[in-house]
């Protein structure tokens, strides 16, 4: 009688203890907040802890993959700047843009922990951003604009309301950070930085986007779909003053951060 192959053990009961024990926390708030300097204190703060980027990268450079189109060139498989194809024309490109926004976003959130959080005693995750940002913060203010309209509204919603469903369990987070800042000041770092596709934004759209994070995040009165979500820890941080270059601002931004993370 032949020998049965052996079966490769790995470790599942390991595996989901160590993800259980891995703290979830979304960075939110308006664009040029200053979440990338926060990010950058994070990364240099703790091994414990690591960032996953907003996927920005993939919306400035869609990518074809599919075989039908191997034989084209690099650039001719590309499908576009899609956040500047956004911005250009909002009323064609919206439905598009969440639609793969969030689809990034999932994929972010599903991604496990890397090797080296394994090893921690209280491993974090931060993400850039969330799934639900997307939905009660950008996608919720292109439909109030007008630029998302119901029917698309509508299927934007059902679609992220199945997806996150099925994916419930590994998506969930612990609790979020929301990066506060003025508009004003928004604007003023936006352009400091002087990313491309977002030199013609007005000061109007991101006092919409502020209203959203304050009412989602600060006052708490958002309608959420999600009944987690509606006792999630919330750590607010007000960045209005430049943390950049000074230390000890960035000291007192990383022992607030550390301070939250003990109460989780």
């Amino acid at each position: 009688m032949a020998t049965p192959p052996k079966r490769i053990c790995r470790s599942p009961v390991f595996n989901n203890s160590f993800e259980k024990r891995v703290k979830k926390i979304s960075i939110e708030g308006n664009i040029a907040a200053g979440k990338s300097t926060f990010v950058r204190l994070l990364e240099r703060e703790s091994d414990e802890w690591e960032v996953i980027p907003e996927p920005i990268g993939k919306w400035c450079n869609v990518q074809t993959t599919d075989n039908e189109y191997e034989e084209l060139s690099t650039s001719q498989k590309s499908g576009g700047n899609l956040l500047q194809m956004l911005y250009d024309k909002p009323s064609r490109w919206s439905y598009t843009f969440q639609s793969y926004a969030c689809l990034s976003r999932v994929r972010s959130q599903l991604q496990p922990p890397s090797a080296k959080l394994q090893l921690a005693e209280k491993p974090v995750q931060f993400f850039e951003r969330s799934v639900y940002s997307d939905r009660y913060v950008f996608a919720s203010n292109l439909f109030e604009s007008g630029d998302l309209n119901e029917t698309e509204f509508a299927i934007y919603q059902d679609w992220h309301s199945w997806l996150l469903s099925q994916f419930e369990s590994e998506i969930e987070l612990d609790a979020m950070i929301y990066l506060r800042a003025d508009p004003e000041r928004c604007m003023q770092r936006l352009k400091f930085r002087g990313r491309e596709e977002e030199l013609g934004i007005p000061l109007e759209y991101l006092e919409k986007l502020h209203y959203k994070h304050e009412c989602w995040l600060y006052n708490r009165t958002t309608q959420l779909d999600f009944e987690y979500l509606k006792d999630i820890p919330i750590l607010v941080l007000d960045v209005n003053e430049d943390f950049k270059n000074d230390r000890i601002k960035q000291q007192g931004v990383i022992d607030k951060v550390n301070e939250f993370l003990s109460t989780l």
